[in-house]
C-alpha cells in the first residue's frame, strides 16, 4: 500500500509548476494550486472513469499502448479540470500498481489534443473486495464460484478498483483501510440474514473498500475518505444490494461521529474508532445513491448530506440540465437535474442521477464547485457525449478548497 513515487515524476511535477495550468471550460472554477495569504487553494475531484475491463490484465494492455481512445479521452477530461487530488473509481487494480504508473506516464503526462500535461508524484491504491473469491455460496445456486460469490461483485480480483492521485504528499503510514470489516458487526445493520443464512456473519460490508487516506497540504492534513458502494439494483425481494449500499454509506456517517457511534468500526490493522472531531476531511466517490431518484434505500445518501460535519456545496452544470431533456425516466425525477452527475439509460430508467460526490468538512473554506458536463457544442462536450460513451457515463465532480498553509 505504499505510494508510487519516482524521482523523475517528482522533478517533472516541480517543472510543471512553471508551465501554467491547462485551459478550462468557460464555466470552470478558479484555477487550483495558487497560494494566497495563509491558505493553499486545492482542487479535489472524483471521477468514475469506467476504466474497467472484462478480463484481468486487459486494462494494463490498453494502458501500455498509450493510444487507447477511451483512456486518452479520460486523461483529457482530467487535464482540463486539473485537480490537485483525484479519486478514480472503476480503475482495475493490479498488485504492484503498474496501472496507475502507466496511466500517468503514457496518458496524463502526455498532452491530449493540445492540453497541458498533468503530473501526480503521489498515488495510492490498495486491495478491494470485487472479484475476490469468498469460498461461500452467497447467491444460493449450489456453487461457491463466480462473480456473485465474491466478497464484492466482480469477474476477477481488482475489477472496478480505485486509485488516488495527488500532487501533495500522501501520509501512507497513517492510511486506514476497511476492506475486511464485517457487515454483521455494524449495529442495527440492514443485513438480510435470512437470505444469506449461515454465511451472514462472514460477509464483508464494503463491496470494494473504504479508505481513509491522509494527504499533507501545507501544514494541514486532509483525510480523503474514498469509497464506491455497490449499486442499489440487480436485487430480488430481499433488497440485498439496496441494503448494502445504505450501510456502506452509513459507514462514513458513523466514522465521522466520534464516540459510541463509531466505536464498533475496526480497520484492517485492528484499530478501532472513527475520525477525530478536529480532523479535516473530504468524502469522495461514486456512492450510487441519488437523494430522491433511483433505487436507493430511503435516506441512504442523506446520511452524509445532512451529517453535522459535512458540507454539501451542490456542484452543478448546465450540461446536466440539457441532458435531462432526453425524457424517459428523467421526466418524473424529483432531484433538480442541474445536480446530476451520471447519464444513465432513460428508458426504462433509471435516467440521469446525482451519484458522485465531493463532500468536504464544514471546517474547510469553500471557493467553488462544479460538475464537468459541458452543453452540446461547447468545448469538451465531445468527451461527455451519449452512447457509446467516449469516456464514461459519469462526470468528473470537483470542489476548490482553501486549506491552511
Amino acid at each position: 500500500m505504499s505510494p508510487s513515487i519516482s524521482r523523475r515524476r517528482a522533478l517533472a511535477a516541480a517543472a510543471a509548476a512553471g508551465l501554467g495550468l491547462p485551459a478550462a471550460a468557460s464555466h470552470a472554477a478558479p484555477q487550483s494550486g495558487r497560494r494566497g495569504g495563509q491558505f493553499d487553494q486545492v482542487r479535489v475531484a472524483t471521477y468514475n472513469a469506467s476504466l474497467n475491463r472484462a478480463k484481468a490484465g486487459e486494462l494494463l494492455r490498453d494502458l501500455q499502448t498509450g493510444k487507447d481512445a477511451q483512456i486518452r479521452a479520460v486523461a483529457e477530461v482530467i487535464q482540463i479540470n486539473n485537480p490537485d487530488i483525484l479519486l478514480l473509481n472503476e480503475f482495475d487494480a493490479d498488485e504492484d500498481g503498474a496501472g496507475a504508473d502507466l496511466f500517468r506516464s503514457k496518458y496524463l503526462e502526455v498532452g491530449q489534443n493540445g492540453r497541458t500535461p498533468v503530473f501526480y508524484p503521489y498515488s495510492f491504491s490498495a486491495p478491494v473486495n470485487t472479484g475476490v473469491p469468498s469460498g461461500l455460496d452467497l447467491n444460493g445456486d449450489g456453487i461457491a464460484d463466480g462473480p456473485d460469490d465474491a466478497w464484492g461483485y466482480g469477474e476477477f480480483p481488482g475489477q472496478y478498483g480505485m486509485v488516488i492521485l495527488s500532487r501533495h504528499p500522501i501520509l501512507t503510514e497513517q492510511v486506514r483501510t476497511f476492506q475486511k470489516l464485517r457487515w454483521a458487526d455494524m449495529p442495527s445493520n440492514l443485513l438480510p440474514t435470512e437470505y444469506y443464512g449461515g454465511h451472514a456473519a462472514d460477509l464483508r460490508l464494503s463491496s470494494k473498500s473504504h479508505w481513509d487516506v491522509p494527504v499533507q497540504v501545507g501544514s494541514s492534513t486532509v483525510h480523503v475518505l474514498a469509497a464506491h458502494p455497490t449499486p442499489p439494483s440487480f436485487d430480488g425481494p430481499e433488497k440485498r444490494n439496496q441494503r448494502r449500499n445504505n450501510d456502506e454509506i452509513r459507514l462514513w456517517a458513523d466514522y465521522l461521529s466520534p464516540g459510541r457511534r463509531s466505536q464498533w468500526i475496526v480497520d484492517d490493522a485492528g484499530t478501532y474508532g472513527g475520525l477525530a472531531a478536529r480532523e479535516n476531511f473530504v468524502i469522495l466517490g461514486d456512492y450510487n445513491s441519488d437523494p430522491v431518484d433511483g433505487d436507493s434505500w430511503p435516506g441512504a445518501i442523506d446520511q452524509l448530506l445532512t451529517h453535522p460535519r459535512v458540507r454539501d456545496t451542490k456542484p452543478h452544470s448546465a450540461g446536466a440540465v440539457e441532458a435531462a431533456e432526453q425524457g424517459g425516466a428523467n421526466a418524473d425525477h424529483g432531484t433538480d437535474p442541474q445536480y446530476d452527475t451520471a447519464d444513465f439509460g432513460d428508458t426504462p430508467g433509471p435516467g440521469n442521477l446525482r451519484v458522485d460526490y465531493v463532500l468536504p468538512a464544514k471546517s474547510l473554506q469553500i471557493v467553488s464547485s462544479a460538475v464537468y458536463w459541458p452543453e452540446f457544442g461547447q468545448p469538451g462536450s465531445e468527451l461527455t457525449g451519449t452512447h457509446p460513451f467516449p469516456t464514461s457515463d459519469h462526470r468528473l465532480v470537483r470542489v476548490d478548497l482553501q486549506v491552511r498553509a
